[in-house]
């Protein structure tokens, strides 16, 4: 491989990946949100796949993306409020809510999207928009600034969930209830309602995450086409430890692990690479790192350390210390 040919390579593939990276970003920066106010969802692979069904339906009757876009996010917020109900209003467990929610969103999505997988006919997509001048520059260009829409969209999130947790009344209420729910509730926080509010919210980005996959990263609908990309935003919040910009890293890097070896098993003169047990192993990359980052969080000391909100996963009642 030539110099020339190395550049290319490397180019075409943070590019792919930083559009791979996106559904994951999306996911992860609206389980930051429901995290931080002390509530767990771990119902995201459902809730995408039940935007992604929902938005490439709704795209393929209506003729506009931009329909779709809006039909896949409010599915995913619908159903995130059954997992507001379940463990803010009723206060059941969270890790078994968002289990049954995973469940319930990829049963809805098989059986709804059945009649979608034999769609053929073109359906309209979200476009790719290349910024004049920015996407001629050099390795930067193609990579950040010749993307579809939904990856601007998704980069411009980033800042304003940033600015929102760190700079706003309702922001640092959030905080505040994911940290010390009975003191916020002293204060005069209605603790329940800002964290039925933030579980609707992340379950609004992971319904966005799915319209983006369905009408921009890979066009179409399957059973199953999220692939374990719920889980992965749930592992990478963890990863970032619930700071949007380290979330923003990490989905791009997960974007390219899943790239890498779909881009190496196409190149010429890498025989390696395409010895069917390397390609198997290449592509358990981006799953094996999640499990890492899981393990890895999974004692309360370690989550401690990295910033998880100290009411996590924790019940509300009011009263009760």
């Amino acid at each position: 491989m030539t110099a020339a040919e190395a550049g290319l390579f490397l180019t075409n593939l943070l590019a792919a990946g930083v559009a791979r990276g996106t559904p994951i970003l999306l996911a992860t920066l609206g389980e930051i949100v429901t995290e931080r106010s002390g509530v767990l969802n771990l119902g995201l692979e459902g809730l995408m796949l039940v935007g992604a069904m929902s938005a490439f339906g709704v795209a393929h009757v209506t003729g506009s993306a931009a329909l779709g876009v809006l039909a896949g996010t409010a599915a995913g917020g619908l159903l995130a409020a059954l997992h507001a109900l379940v463990t803010v209003a009723l206060r059941a467990d969270q890790v078994v809510s968002g289990l049954a929610l995973a469940f319930l969103g990829g049963g809805l999505a098989a059986v709804l999207g059945a009649p979608l997988v034999e769609v053929r006919q073109a359906v309209d997509t979200l476009p790719v928009v290349a910024i004049p001048g920015l996407s001629d520059l050099p390795l930067l260009g193609p990579v950040l600034f010749a993307q579809n829409v939904m990856v601007y969209l998704a980069l411009a999130l980033v800042p304003l969930v940033a600015a929102f947790l760190r700079y706003t009344r309702a922001g640092l209420h959030l905080l505040a209830v994911g940290e010390h729910p009975a003191a916020a509730d002293s204060l005069g926080v209605r603790v329940g309602r800002v964290r039925a509010v933030a579980v609707v919210v992340g379950g609004l980005f992971a319904g966005l995450a799915g319209a983006s996959l369905s009408l921009a990263v890979t066009p179409g609908w399957v059973d199953g086409m999220t692939a374990g990309q719920g889980w992965i935003a749930v592992a990478l919040v963890i990863f970032a430890r619930w700071d949007p910009w380290r979330a923003a890293l990490g989905a791009g890097l997960f974007g390219v692990l899943r790239r890498l070896p779909l881009d190496l098993q196409g190149q010429d003169g890498l025989a390696f690479f395409q010895d069917p047990g390397v390609g198997f192993f290449l592509n358990m990359l981006p799953y094996l790192a999640t499990v890492a980052v899981l393990v890895a969080g999974s004692r309360q000391a370690v989550r401690r350390r990295l910033g998880a909100p100290a009411a996590l996963g924790q019940p509300f009642e009011r009263g009760r210390r």
